[in-house]
């Protein structure tokens, strides 16, 4: 059931379940785009890493991008290969490979930035320019909230915590309804009889 005011009530569509399949969506669609390009997610990512933040060592751009190390300086072979890239050796504290990003791969990247602006029009052509406008807000907040490490109290619970004894149950009960738990744990109870009494066993045991 969906509430204007308070979203929706089903457990399956909070915004946790909602951001996730989102990214999942917005990812496939980008992915797409870019295998058309003959490039890949990863490729994206060491484009945009070099426009924003400048040349960088070989070692320090594998190991700051997400991806297995071989992947990533595949990679980079493919777009200095490409031109996009430029490999240049410096003699700084000994002999280091830098890389930096040619006007070709600044091109390509403001290719790839026009296609990720069509992802982003058929991911939200329902909202209008308004709603667009807050929700890209919203979301720079919840990322910049995430990057700080997000809640202490978010922790998961430890792996026993998931082993659903009767006194687990018990203790979910009154958690779950709060001031009605006593009628979860009376239903507890009278399971545990029932139980007992199938098994032959006195109630009172």
């Amino acid at each position: 059931m969906y509430d204007r005011g308070k979203g929706s009530s089903s457990p399956f569509e909070q915004t946790v379940h909602l951001l996730s399949a989102a990214g999942r969506a917005a990812d496939a669609l980008l992915a797409a785009r870019l295998e058309f390009r003959g490039m890949s997610p990863a490729h994206l990512s060491v484009l945009s890493t070099l426009a924003r933040l400048g040349p960088h060592a070989r070692p320090d751009l594998v190991a700051g991008i997400d991806g297995g190390t071989v992947d990533t300086a595949q990679t980079l072979d493919d777009l200095v290969a490409a031109g996009l890239v430029q490999s240049l050796f410096v003699q700084v504290g000994g002999r280091h490979e830098v890389l930096t990003l040619t006007s070709s791969g600044q091109l390509a990247l403001e290719i790839l930035h026009s296609d990720a602006s069509a992802v982003q029009d058929d991911l939200l052509v329902s909202l209008t320019r308004g709603e667009r406008t807050q929700l890209n807000s919203l979301l720079r907040r919840v990322c910049a909230a995430a990057a700080r490490g997000g809640s202490a109290g978010s922790a998961p619970r430890r792996a026993a915590d998931w082993v659903l004894t009767r006194e687990r149950r018990t203790e979910w009960a009154v958690e779950r309804e709060g001031a009605g738990g006593a009628a979860g744990v009376a239903g507890e109870r009278s399971e545990d009889v029932a139980d007992r009494e199938e098994g032959g066993a006195p109630a009172g045991s």
